[in-house]
């Protein structure tokens, strides 16, 4: 193995065919999954381009891992069973923390920081849940936490927020953050295929975890949206407060008659600033089928954002594998390469996380946020039934856009009833729908989509 000091100056060639000498940014990785190992790669194979961007050596010096990876070349690179002997190695300048979870990681990293060590990590969920007490550990020992491929893998939205779109007050974002439940909704829609069906392939193919909670039912993209609303909004994170819904109760007749109405379904994560505060959100959601992220499919990720003076911009990509999150891990390394070489570190990656500059705004209770809605119920064919509903829906001042009543079958004396409302408030829609479920001539429950139309 290779001593650390051997690597601490070392002579490169640039693209440009200088050889400089530089003081080397010395790696330790914990994990060599598919992320780790591909970060690995990606380091050894672009060396001399990331050197050049990073105006210094990038070198992993140490690994942290239960087990090689025959996918990974680790001569010359120390390797410990200890992932925490990485995290005190004083010859590391920064920590990549690759293992996951949220109990373990958490410890490793505030191990690193305590050890003066800068950290980048992939790590969504404990961002999203440990993030505000990582962030003030890491401002007060005087060293950064970069997070670029926590969310949508390669997309570089982390950087969009804090750099490209700083001059703008963001109005909304919405996004696509989770590539699992894009692929069974967009497998459903396209060959009429039930849910359970596509999650058992998304399980085989890789894309779905043996237990599939996190994507299904929304948490993983929620973990993801209260990143991305605490840097648009400059708000602490606080995931307790996302209201979170999967696709489980998505069937292939709602897209079917979504898109006779001209709509697609596309599981959302939505984060909007108001007068009334701020609403966080994630929940299957009608959408044009003629926007853009309507027609984002497979495990692709989108995500769009409006700003105050750019308007709308969306950025697509791969939102996970091991080449398209390193990439992402890789640009927070280059980042703080540049700012070591300059000497200068931004501790935290927006001002929205120095105490401070955080914004005191409400969360808006879901029975107070407004969108349209799409709602299909069994009615009995018979006069009269139509008209009851309607009333109901005048009672709590919600309007009807679209109707379609299906043609019954023979033999069928109830028929599906697909209703699309104006703007309501979802306490009122609440209300409706517990007054048509109650009714002798419905059926069962009522299926209950949100609708946006995602203008600027």
């Amino acid at each position: 193995m290779a001593t650390p000091d051997s690597r601490d100056h070392t002579i490169i060639q640039l693209p440009e065919a200088i050889s400089i000498n530089l003081q080397a940014v010395r790696i330790g990785i914990c994990g060599l999954g598919t992320v780790g190992s591909g970060t690995f790669n990606v380091l050894r194979e672009n060396a001399g381009e990331i050197a050049a961007r990073a105006q210094a050596p990038v070198l992993v010096v140490h690994v942290g891992a239960r087990r090689d990876n025959p996918a990974c070349d680790l001569t010359g690179v120390r390797v410990s069973r200890d992932i925490f002997a990485v995290a005190t190695d004083p010859e590391v300048d920064v920590l990549v923390e690759l293992i996951g979870g949220t109990t373990v990681a958490r410890e490793l990293i505030e191990t690193a920081i305590r050890a003066g060590k800068h950290v980048v990590t992939a790590n969504k969920a404990l961002i999203a849940e440990f993030g505000n007490e990582l962030f003030a550990l890491a401002a007060e020992y005087n060293v950064a936490v970069r997070y670029e491929a926590a969310v949508a893998g390669g997309i570089p939205i982390i950087k969009a927020l804090r750099e490209g779109l700083a001059g703008n007050r963001i109005e909304w974002l919405a996004g696509i953050i989770n590539g699992t439940g894009n692929f069974i909704l967009s497998e459903m829609r396209d060959h009429g295929r039930e849910f359970a069906d596509v999650l058992a392939e998304a399980q085989a193919l890789g894309y779905a975890e043996a237990d599939p909670t996190f994507d299904v039912e929304g948490i993983d993209a929620a973990h993801k949206l209260v990143i991305l609303a605490s840097l648009a909004f400059g708000i602490p994170l606080q995931f307790s407060s996302v209201y979170t819904e999967g696709i489980t109760g998505v069937t292939p007749q709602d897209l079917r008659y979504a898109e006779e109405l001209g709509y697609r379904i596309k599981h959302l994560g939505i984060a909007k600033q108001g007068d009334r505060g701020v609403e966080l959100r994630v929940h299957p959601t009608l959408i044009p089928a003629d926007r853009l992220l309507a027609n984002v499919n497979g495990v692709k990720n989108a995500v769009l954002v409006e700003g105050s003076a750019v308007g709308s911009t969306l950025y697509y990509g791969a939102g996970a594998g091991g080449k398209p999150t390193a990439s992402a891990v890789v640009a927070d390394l280059v980042d703080l390469a540049r700012d070591l070489s300059a000497g200068q570190i931004s501790r935290v990656p927006s001002l929205s996380f120095c105490h401070e500059s955080l914004q005191d705004l409400p969360i808006v209770p879901m029975a107070e946020v407004e969108t349209s809605w799409y709602l299909r119920m069994e009615a009995d064919d018979r006069p009269g039934v139509l008209s009851r509903i309607a009333t109901i829906f005048s009672d709590q001042g919600i309007s009807i856009e679209a109707l379609i009543q299906k043609a019954p079958q023979a033999g069928q004396t109830r028929v599906p009833l697909i209703v699309l409302t104006n703007r309501a408030p979802q306490g009122k829609v609440d209300i409706a729908v517990q007054q048509i479920e109650e009714l002798d001539s419905v059926a069962g429950r009522v299926t209950r989509i949100r609708v946006e139309v995602l203008d600027g």
